[in-house]
């Protein structure tokens, strides 16, 4: 896959093809190498700026549990990102109704798949399986997040009422997406509907704020040594000179940040280093 052109793999990247609004990446697809595993990590460092060269790595921050904060309007969830807490212990600190300072690493795992699972539409069974709990605990945990959260749980509410009207739903910036199934006769059908239905408005805002963020970033970087050569999901990879980096990176980090106006902020996490993986 190595080009004979530049000597470097490149990949080809595709608009249409994941109905979130994500770009997708094929030959080779460069969004899916691993970062969690030992070998992935040996993966990434792999990726190796060219000489006289550092990559810098933005990756936006929780960006859809902001998301989700922005279009359900929930106090308490705003509130939490204005203050710049640690979202997971607060959600912690709710669900299990403690002060924060009592929440402990288990405490804050639990609430982490609490609050991505409610975005996609996790079931108690579903979360029982995955925290290894007994099923009336988990959705006891489910239900007190709702009433933590009660701005959450009228947001979907009111998107599956919206869709089942309308057949389809959008993102606060206006891009729809239809969902046929959403009257379908068969339960298992029209539930995998029904969490689509409020999840492409929260996933799909990402995607849109990542590519206004990119065509920002091209502006911004013309007339430097800067240039973006990848991006994966919530991240942005840009390979930079030496001596420009440190001072590009705090210009991603607010043409990220600035982006678009929400009711909480958007947070870029800004890295710099020889390999994707020092950059990390």
């Amino acid at each position: 896959l190595v080009s004979e052109r530049t000597g470097r793999i490149h990949t080809t990247f595709a608009q249409t093809v994941a109905a979130t609004g994500r770009l997708s990446s094929v030959g080779p697809n460069l969004q899916n190498i691993p970062v969690r595993s030992e070998l992935g990590r040996a993966i990434r460092g792999a990726f190796v700026a060219a000489p006289g060269t550092s990559l810098l790595v933005a990756d936006y921050s929780q960006i859809e549990l902001r998301v989700l904060a922005h279009v359900s309007g929930d106090p308490a969830l705003c509130d939490a990102f204005r203050a710049g807490e640690d979202i997971h212990r607060r959600t912690a600190a709710e669900v299990f109704d403690v002060e924060p300072d009592a929440v402990d690493a288990e405490r804050r795992r639990v609430a982490k798949v609490i609050n991505f699972g409610v975005i996609y539409g996790m079931s108690a069974h579903r979360l029982a399986r995955e925290l290894d709990l007994a099923y009336d605990e988990a959705a006891a945990f489910i239900e007190r997040y709702f009433e933590r959260y009660p701005g959450v749980r009228r947001y979907i509410d009111e998107t599956l009422a919206f869709c089942r009207e309308h057949g389809w739903v959008e993102t606060f910036l206006g891009r729809r997406r239809p969902i046929p199934d959403i009257a379908s006769p068969n339960p298992n059908t029209r539930g995998y509907a029904e969490r689509t239905a409020y999840n492409m408005p929260i996933q799909g805002a990402a995607a849109d704020l990542m590519k206004m963020a990119m065509l920002h970033l091209d502006r911004a970087l013309a007339g430097s040594g800067g240039q973006l050569i990848l991006q994966v999901h919530d991240e942005v990879v840009i390979e930079a000179p030496h001596d420009e980096a440190l001072g590009l990176a705090a210009t991603v980090r607010e043409v990220m940040e600035s982006v678009h106006p929400l009711k909480v902020p958007l947070v870029a996490e800004v890295g710099v280093g020889p390999t994707w993986l020092d950059a990390k």
